[in-house]
């Protein structure tokens, strides 16, 4: 993931810095134009995006948790088969 270094285009993915809401100290949340909730920490790393705010903010608290006490890849699985190639 590429972060925007320029002002103009940072303001526009992180939503206006006025109407974004700081919740516990750690980490952002707007609504963005298109209607979802977005939240990123105060670092700037974009977290999770949806419908309603209560929702994403209620997960971007478990997925910080699970962060910092390294249990998220217990709840990561994943979907499909990732080959490519010919069986003969």
């Amino acid at each position: 993931m590429t972060l925007a270094i320029g002002s103009t285009k940072t303001e526009q993915m992180t939503g206006d810095k006025e109407t974004r809401e700081l919740i516990d100290d750690v980490f952002y949340i707007w609504e963005t134009r298109y209607g979802l909730w977005s939240t990123e920490t105060k670092q700037g790393r974009k977290m999770l995006s949806g419908l309603h705010k209560d929702n994403v903010i209620i997960m971007t608290r478990w997925h910080l948790k699970c962060e910092q006490d390294g249990t998220l890849d217990q709840y990561t699985t994943v979907v499909g088969d990732a080959k490519f190639g010919v069986d003969l």
